[in-house]
Parts: structure tokens; C-alpha cells; sequence
């Protein structure tokens, strides 16, 4: 629930970034839908530092739920435009190998 010092902790830890709970979704999905539904509702700025810290730790954001939806399809369902932009920047280095 947006709290990074124990994200970090718990991937420290070991926790692995794939793991899915019973709708299928794993960490990556659950950031970017906490990170864009918090801003939403109070107002204030978005962010991403959560899905950062995920994707730096291998999270895959070609991840499906059990419905098909993958991490980017929640950031564009929520309006999170600043997660969709790293993860569609995020997708394209995987494909290329290339920053940028």
C-alpha cells in the first residue's frame, strides 16, 4: 500500500515480484492501480515510485490477470498517465535492449 521502505525490505528479503494472488495479479499490477487510484481520489500528484522499484527488480510488465489485463492496462484504466508512460518506456528497452 504504497509504503517503499518495506517493499524494499521485503524484496531484500527475498519476496518475489511474480507472485500472484487469486485475481492473478501480481505486485507490478497492484502498484500501478494503488499509485493511479490514490491520486485520483485525493487530488493529489501521481507517482511512481512503487512501479519503479518492481520493474528495477524484474517485475514483468507484460504480466496478465486472470481477465487478460496486463500492469499498463490498469495505469490507462486509471488514468495514470505517468505509469502508463514508464511502462510502455519500460516494455520498449525489453524489446530493444536500448534505453529510450
Amino acid at each position: 500500500m504504497e509504503d517503499l521502505p518495506r517493499l524494499r525490505q521485503l524484496l531484500d528479503d527475498g519476496a518475489a515480484t511474480e507472485d500472484a494472488d487469486e485475481q492473478g495479479m501480481t505486485l507490478l499490477h497492484h502498484a500501478v492501480d494503488v499509485e493511479g487510484d490514490g491520486a485520483l481520489q485525493s487530488g493529489g500528484p501521481l507517482h511512481v515510485d512503487v512501479t519503479a522499484l518492481l520493474l528495477a527488480r524484474g517485475a514483468n510488465p507484460h504480466a496478465v490477470d486472470r481477465e487478460g489485463r496486463t500492469p499498463l492496462d490498469y495505469a490507462r484504466a486509471n488514468g495514470h498517465w505517468l505509469g502508463a508512460e514508464l511502462l510502455t518506456a519500460w516494455s520498449r528497452d525489453l524489446v530493444t535492449g536500448q534505453p529510450g
